[in-house]
């Protein structure tokens, strides 16, 4: 798997409203996979979650994720990243989530009771599949 910079053909893509799922360490070593919301975002992926998620809780004792992006058009072609959650910020006021949100909907996120968490993700490594797979 090639390390950054991602070249940018697979940058732009990356930054695109994809499907995207990702996976942490359970303490006892089992990965969880879920699907999420994501921003590409200088070099680094920002994931944007509720307080009380117990995926939290993993990231701040293992920090290592991965994250599968797929194209809503064609699922074949992903971008499948290996990182490390280097920075954990408190969503004050929910922007961050606005700014995700409208990303995906074009609306800021519907939820306003709930604190949220920014979890930004250095990119390790990549790998891209699809009409993807030959850039470099």
């Amino acid at each position: 798997m090639p390390k950054p910079p991602l070249p940018a053909a697979v940058a732009e893509e990356l930054a695109k409203p994809w499907y995207a799922t990702i996976s942490t360490v359970r303490p006892d070593g089992q990965p969880v996979s879920v699907p999420t919301w994501y921003l590409y975002e200088d070099g680094r992926i920002l994931v944007n979650m509720d307080a009380g998620r117990k995926r939290l809780e993993h990231l701040r004792d293992n920090p290592r994720v991965s994250l599968s992006a797929m194209d809503p058009d064609d699922w074949f072609t992903h971008i499948s990243i290996l990182g490390r959650v280097t920075e954990l910020v408190d969503d004050e006021g929910l922007h961050d989530i606005d700014r995700v949100a409208r990303h995906y909907t074009g609306e800021p996120y519907a939820v306003r009771d709930r604190p949220r968490v920014n979890a930004w993700v250095e990119i390790r490594r990549w790998h891209a599949w699809g009409r993807l797979k030959d850039v470099r």
